[in-house]
């Protein structure tokens, strides 16, 4: 083979190398996009419409797998490393919401690395569910969200090694804990607010009572 048939084979496999990267990148932003709708959908309680929007980013996943045999360094990009921690986070984030159980990495088919980070980023989806309970007032469900936060947590901060592995997970771990201690003050003033407002309405009940008792014996 020539020096000429060589080069020419090089910018051949190189094009098509780059036209994969460019579909890669195409079909890791609408997977993107369709975990972040389906975040959005499981806070709208619309669960059914949710699994049926992540199954369509899962189908992109599969779709590309095969490409990843052929070109595996395509799959380090950073879209690629986003789209899978944000398709790992909605996958999470639907599960304890609709069944109430974690799913594990090998079940939703992405890297293990993908999958801790992906997790990191659940809890700030709990307190967001959890802001919308207490404005709704139901404080037991936020109680539940910050149970939940809290389990993600410690069980993360206490595999030591893991934060050397995984760059960016200690970041997310000391975000995750400012999140959680904002959202323990957030209940605890909805908590007091609601019993101070429950004392009230009793002694007003009381002293109504007493009041037309007291009228009733004139």
């Amino acid at each position: 083979m020539s020096l000429k048939e060589i080069l020419m084979k090089i910018q051949e496999d190189l094009v098509k190398k780059d036209g994969i990267r460019q579909e890669i990148q195409n079909a890791m932003r609408k997977a993107l996009r369709l975990s972040k709708q389906t975040i959005f959908l499981v806070h709208k309680s619309k669960l059914e419409e949710a699994d049926n929007i992540l199954r369509e980013a899962e189908r992109i996943f599969v779709t590309l797998s095969d490409l990843s045999k052929s070109y595996p360094d395509l799959f380090y990009m950073g879209t690629v490393d986003s789209a899978f921690q944000e398709y790992t986070e909605a996958h999470i984030f639907l599960k304890l919401v609709k069944e109430g159980r974690f799913v594990d990495f090998d079940e939703i088919n992405v890297p293990m690395t993908s999958y801790v980070l992906g997790l990191a980023d659940v809890i700030g989806e709990f307190r967001r569910k959890a802001l919308d309970s207490l404005r709704k007032g139901e404080t037991e469900t936020a109680e539940e969200c910050l149970e939940l936060m809290e389990t993600i947590y410690v069980e993360l901060i206490n595999l030591d090694e893991i934060h050397f592995l995984i760059p960016g997970l200690r970041n997310k771990c000391d975000a995750a804990r400012r999140i959680i201690e904002a959202t323990r003050g957030d209940i605890t003033i909805e908590v007091r607010r609601s019993l101070l407002e429950k004392s009230i309405r009793e002694l007003k009940e009381t002293m109504e009572a007493k009041r037309e008792n007291e009228i009733s014996k004139s």
